[in-house]
């Protein structure tokens, strides 16, 4: 109902009654002239008496009041009318008003105590919008591709996923070993890369989640962090099957603030740790060789529903603990103007992230932008994108140099400290058709890593990031270039789930991929992770092609 219709019926009521209530308490034909010809009419039973010849003053005042109130609300209707703006009304008002109790003393409230609007009507604080919620972001390369949970709550919202290959490696290694990949791993045979289970829990501003990782990852991902070999306690083994667990608080500022502290995927690199979102399962060495998980402080801060700026406070490299003396410390940028672009900087300082090298500083810059620049879900062919990325990265100090080789003198002698740095892009182009039921991505990249400080090492005689290997060395200088394609073709019959078929053709500068004859001695591993073994040479090539067949399940 609108405003000026209860406005109305508040003033026909009040005339009402006061002129019942003029008529009750005198006889003065004046003061019945002057009402409104309504309130005349809807009190002509009304019959005045001998004894009511008398005014009290009590009541002259109550009258008085009541038509200085009526005044009041004629003015109001009159303007409301004129502004013609609705509000939300109780439907009785009238009924209400006509059934007020006839009394020889009428109380009413002063004009400026009466509330005519009710509350869910007053005006609220416009609610700041969700980030990047205004773009439906599915289709990036790193974010899973689910619209909806299967199933939601107040409190939790569960998350399932399982990751099962069958890579079959062209080189046919004898052990079966795949190597110099952080998401393949073993050759012509099933495996579970990775089952998690977990989930967000979420309740009055406090926020957590948890992500088990069971399957090879579990025992790869630690494999490749060699700061739990500082210090006690099996960090390892603490860390083995949990990919994701931090806790932390939602902060309803700006866009959001959120402060969490534990493990979490503010990964280097675009590609995502869960193969499921990723517009192929084997990335390029930019983002194979670069971290999927920190260890340590986050802070998300939403400016805009456009921007994150995220600062990080962590222990090291992709690692469980600090490698030296000192953490790491970093950011990630994300800015999505529309629903077409993603631009995404992630940049790592300061971290000594060399084991038992203290002083060897790192730094790197991981960018990347992602662009949808087809849209037409009338068309076969519905969607396309591409995403390219840009990495660079330095160390110096502890016998190495970023800028060039630099001459030191050490001990009264010249010593030359190498360059270790380290170049990379990647760029990937994807295509959706038929209602997205089908995907089908060609990409590809290339890294220089001199001093392969971010290379991968294969795990010959079982070699892991600890132990090394003199198989292949990491030592300031050593080079290394490598290079890679990729055509991956997925079936996805539903939100939940992906067929994948693809093909890797990798490449190196220097012996690398696993060969026919494997890189485990004969009989099984031999002495000490990683050592020599008399009589064996692990069989090393330049180039691998694979296949890989997968099913990726995520609810």
């Amino acid at each position: 109902m609108n405003e000026h219709i209860v406005l109305s019926n508040l003033t026909r009521g009040l005339a009402v009654l006061l002129g019942c209530l003029s008529i009750a308490v005198s006889p003065m034909r004046a003061l019945g002239q002057s009402l409104p010809t309504e309130a005349q009419s809807g009190c002509n039973n009304q019959q005045p008496t001998d004894s009511d010849q008398q005014i009290p003053p009590a009541i002259a005042k109550e009258l008085d009041a009541m038509k200085e109130r009526i005044a009041q609300l004629e003015a109001e209707l009159r303007q409301h009318q004129a502004a013609e703006q609705p509000i939300t009304a109780i439907h009785t008002a009238q009924a209400t008003v006509s059934m007020a109790p006839l009394a020889p003393a009428v109380t009413l409230a002063p004009a400026e105590g009466v509330t005519l609007l009710p509350a869910s009507t007053q005006p609220t604080k416009k609610q700041p919008a969700e980030p990047f919620a205004f773009a439906d972001y599915t289709w990036l390369n790193g974010n899973p591709r689910t619209k909806e949970p299967a199933f939601d709550s107040n409190f939790f919202t569960p998350e399932i996923r399982a990751d099962v290959d069958y890579i079959v490696d062209f080189n046919y290694p004898s052990d079966d070993t795949i190597g110099g990949s952080s998401e393949v791993f073993r050759s012509s045979e099933v495996h579970v890369t990775q089952l998690g289970v977990g989930g967000d829990f979420h309740y009055d501003h406090v926020r957590a989640r948890l992500m088990t990782q069971f399957g090879l990852y579990s025992q790869t991902t630690p494999r490749n962090d060699a700061s739990p070999a500082r210090g006690q306690w099996n960090l390892a083994d603490a860390y083995r099957y949990v990919s994701e667990a931090y806790g932390g608080y939602h902060f309803h500022k700006l866009h959001g603030i959120n402060v969490d502290a534990g493990i979490f995927m503010s990964y280097i690199g675009l590609f995502s740790y869960y193969n499921f979102d990723n517009w192929a399962y084997q990335p390029s060495y930019v983002s194979s060789n670069t971290p999927w998980f920190f260890n340590g402080v986050r802070v998300q801060i939403f400016p805009t529903e456009h921007l994150k700026i995220e600062p990080w406070f962590i222990n090291g490299w992709q690692s469980y603990g600090r490698f030296n003396n000192r953490p790491g410390i970093g950011a990630q940028i994300l800015w999505r103007p529309n629903g077409r672009w993603s631009i995404l900087g992630n940049q790592y300082a300061l971290g000594e992230d060399a084991l038992a090298v203290p002083g060897r500083v790192r730094y790197h810059t991981d960018d990347s932008i992602e662009y949808k620049y087809h849209d037409n879900p009338s068309k076969f062919l519905d969607k396309a994108a591409f995403s390219l990325t840009g990495d660079m990265g330095c160390e110096h100090g502890g016998g190495v140099s970023c800028a060039g080789n630099s001459v030191h003198v050490l001990a009264g002698q010249r010593v030359i400290w190498p360059k270790q740095d380290f170049l990379g892009f990647m760029l990937y182009n994807r295509l959706w058709f038929h209602k997205d039921l089908y995907g089908f991505t060609l990409g590809g990249g290339k890294i220089n890593n001199p001093g392969r400080y971010l290379v991968l090492l294969p795990p010959i005689n079982g070699a892991t990031a600890t132990s090394g290997t003199p198989y292949f060395t990491e030592n300031p200088g050593d080079p290394y270039k490598a290079w890679d394609g990729s055509a991956t073709f997925d079936y996805m019959p539903s939100q939940y789930i992906t067929f994948r078929w693809e093909f890797e053709h990798r490449a190196a500068s220097v012996p690398y991929f696993s060969g026919k004859n494997g890189i485990t001695p004969p009989g099984g591993n031999t002495g000490s992770p990683g050592s020599l073994v008399s009589g064996f040479t692990p069989d090393l090539r330049r180039d691998e092609n694979r296949l890989n067949l997968a099913i990726l399940v995520k609810f």
